[in-house]
């Protein structure tokens, strides 16, 4: 599951068994990190999720900010209630993307805002499941 992490809503991701393609999935409008982390195990549990990827909104230098370090804590979080790894990676560029791919689909703008944060989770979601393969590949 990838999880685009921000202040007033939460994007989810899923991929598929076999980990190759990541599918927005969901928003989840935030209320408290209890109720939102119990939100997402629940969602977990339901897609039988085994790991997680919360995407860490790095500064554009790549330094890590305040929203960078709430989002950490999340993760935390978020990992001890779910009971599996959860990963940390850089989405900067994430939700830019996301909304670059909804405008080339010519969605109006209130469809865009009701996908973005799905679609900004995929985007996470999948340069993680990427990046695995590509490590896979070099280590053979």
């Amino acid at each position: 599951m990838g999880i685009d992490w921000g202040r007033v809503r939460l994007g989810l991701a899923i991929s598929d068994p076999s980990g190759v393609i990541a599918t927005p999935a969901a928003s989840i409008k935030r209320k408290s990190d209890k109720r939102d982390i119990e939100e997402i195990v629940r969602i977990a549990e339901e897609e039988n999720v085994s790991e997680m990827v919360v995407g860490m909104p790095l500064n554009i230098n790549g330094e890590p900010g305040k929203s960078a370090m709430s989002a950490r804590a999340f993760a935390g979080k978020l990992e001890k209630a779910f009971g599996g790894p959860v990963h940390l990676v850089d989405e900067r560029y994430s939700s830019h993307a996301a909304e670059r791919s909804l405008l080339e689909a010519d969605l109006s703008r209130e469809r865009r805002k009701q996908l973005r944060d799905g679609v900004a989770a995929a985007w996470v979601l999948q340069g993680f499941l990427d990046s695995r393969k590509s490590a896979a590949v070099e280590k053979r």
